[in-house]
């Protein structure tokens, strides 16, 4: 089947949707007014990933090398070769897209792509027909209406990742993904942190007991959390800026260097003309539904402009469900198995439904805890602090959510999104051999704990 679909966007959603649609014979068209691999791969994931590399490896060395008799003298770190590194990084990857997509034979047109038609994209001034349409425009960062944060200083994820040089005091307003990553960062190279959350606990999408884990983790590292808060305002006096906090008790007068405001994202949608061609639009984003076709046929929308969880991995899999479904397959959008991962020190991942969300959805819960104190090679790592929480229902002892912190989190989490997507038994966790020693043997234990039969735990 030869078909002909143009994709606006460039990013995890719309490159990974050109390419799935190119392995099915599909006649592709990227339209991307920046850089190949969106927001992820140039100011997301990628690039934060890669400060958060530099700062473990920097307090690997300074606090706990002499621990285990590795000794460095004047430890130290240049941060604009740590920013040079992460530059580099970002380069090869967008320039492996690139690559990617040039030899599946798919054209790139960098420009604003607009739909003036079910059928027609306008971009640089040529109309593209199409059998189809992408949409997988992305997100940016959302400014929350308080007064101030238009000043010098007031920054985004985006300008924190191009800090000229490191504040010695940072406010961070936000506890999520992004808030508490940026903490980690920011602590680890000794900046002073202040996170202002208005939820009552960080972290509100992660298992409480796991977050409250990473809370007390990052504040052995200085970082101070006001929970609860609201940040009713921002002036600024002498280059520095001075916040206004309330927590419901009392209000704070914090004086910082630099405020990061990472309240949320919302989807790029403006001036692509969906409406106008009568796409159905909630909350500022298209409706789509499960095979990610809007209301208009033939025009489906995916990734962070659409989507219910703004994920790159999820834009990708979506990306994929959508351009399957263009070229005639029949593939609804599976949520179920997907995962979360926070790149902190210690790490979180979690995968399915938290302790509190299993029993609201009305299920007999079983909890299995194993600490990675326990564990050999979390032992050997000098990563103790962390814990594997496996969530199941009584009646089948079915799987229903996994959730780490600490150890190599973020690796291991593809364990409890496959136990999901099969349905999969504590049984069948426990009865497949894990291997010795790794941090991955402690989730068999943790399952293996949910009866009180933990190999590795004394008896109680």
């Amino acid at each position: 089947m030869s078909k002909k679909i143009v994709v606006i966007g460039g990013g995890p959603g719309g490159y990974v949707a050109a390419i799935q649609a190119a392995h099915l014979g599909a006649s592709v068209t990227v339209i991307e007014k920046n850089k190949l691999g969106g927001t992820c791969l140039n100011a997301g994931c990628i690039p934060t990933k890669v400060l958060l590399h530099s700062a473990e490896l920097y307090s690997a060395i300074k606090n706990e090398g002499p621990e285990i008799g590795i000794f460095a003298d004047n430890i130290r770190f240049d941060w604009q070769a740590i920013l040079n590194r992460k530059t580099a990084v970002v380069s090869q990857l967008v320039d492996g897209v690139e690559g990617l997509l040039r030899s599946h034979g798919i054209e790139k047109i960098v420009a604003e792509g607009r739909v003036v038609a079910p059928n027609i994209v306008e971009a640089d001034g040529e109309k593209i027909e199409a059998d189809a349409i992408i949409i997988a425009t992305g997100s940016e960062p959302a400014m929350p209406p308080i007064p101030g944060l238009d000043l010098e200083g007031v920054i985004t994820s985006d300008g924190a990742l191009s800090l000229d040089s490191l504040p010695k005091r940072v406010a961070i307003a936000g506890g999520g993904v992004i808030g508490v990553e940026f903490a980690s960062v920011f602590a680890s190279f000794g900046v002073a942190v202040t996170v202002v959350e208005m939820l009552p606990r960080i972290l509100p999408n992660v298992d409480a007991e796991i977050a409250a884990i990473l809370r007390a983790s990052l504040e052995a590292k200085g970082v101070v959390f006001h929970t609860a808060a609201k940040l009713n305002g921002v002036a600024q006096s002498d280059g520095e800026l001075k916040l206004n906090i309330s927590d419901g008790r009392e209000e704070i007068d914090l004086t910082v260097d630099k405020l990061l405001v990472a309240t949320g994202r919302r989807p790029c949608v403006k001036g692509l003309g969906l409406e106008e061609i009568g796409v159905e639009m909630a909350r500022g984003r298209p409706v789509v539904n499960g095979r990610l076709e809007t209301s208009v046929r033939r025009v489906y929308a995916i990734g962070d402009c659409a989507s219910k969880i703004m994920l790159a991995h999820v834009a990708s899999r979506e990306g994929e469900v959508a351009a399957e479904n263009i070229m005639g397959r029949d593939v609804v959008m599976d949520y179920k198995t997907v995962p979360s991962a926070i790149y902190t020190s210690p790490a979180v991942s979690s995968v399915g439904l938290s302790e509190e969300d299993a029993r609201d959805a009305g299920y007999r819960v079983r909890v299995g805890r194993f600490p990675l104190m326990a564990n050999g090679k979390s032992l050997i790592a000098g990563d103790m602090n962390g814990l594997i929480k496996i969530v199941s229902e009584e009646k089948y002892d079915e799987v229903l959510g996994l959730h780490i912190v600490g150890g190599p989190a973020t690796d291991m989490i593809g364990e409890g999104g496959l136990a999901l997507r099969l349905e999969a038994t504590l049984d069948e966790i426990v009865t497949t051999v894990h291997a010795h020693p790794t941090v991955q043997e402690a989730v068999a234990e943790a399952a293996l704990a949910t009866f009180g039969k933990a190999i590795h735990l004394p008896k109680r």
